[in-house]
């Protein structure tokens, strides 16, 4: 078993799901985050200390799926996720340990 977590576009994330819909999956979740990657990092003063102003809204999507079908739920993601310009998100493919 294999956990997927995607780190999409707040607009996409709904395809993605519908994608993913009829998608063989153990389980889902699905939250809100904030972060950066590539893009520039702008400081700002407030008061006295700095703070970030590059942190972008995105979607984390959260997946575990078996073995056998991770390159299939990946490329699902993939193909609906990508805009080809910078910030489309990422994808992480983890083992995920099941309780007994």
């Amino acid at each position: 078993m294999k956990q997927v977590i995607a780190v999409v576009k707040p607009f996409l994330a709904e395809k993605v799901l519908e994608a993913l819909r009829l998608a063989p999956l153990e389980a889902c979740t699905v939250r809100e985050v904030k972060g950066y990657g590539r893009q520039k990092s702008y400081l700002d003063q407030y008061g006295d200390s700095e703070y970030s102003l590059a942190f972008l809204p995105k979607v984390e999507i959260q997946l575990w799926v078996d073995d056998a079908r991770v390159d299939e739920v990946v490329d699902r993601i993939v193909e609906v996720a990508r805009t080809g310009r910078m910030g489309d998100g990422k994808i992480f493919v983890l083992p995920a340990t099941v309780p007994v």
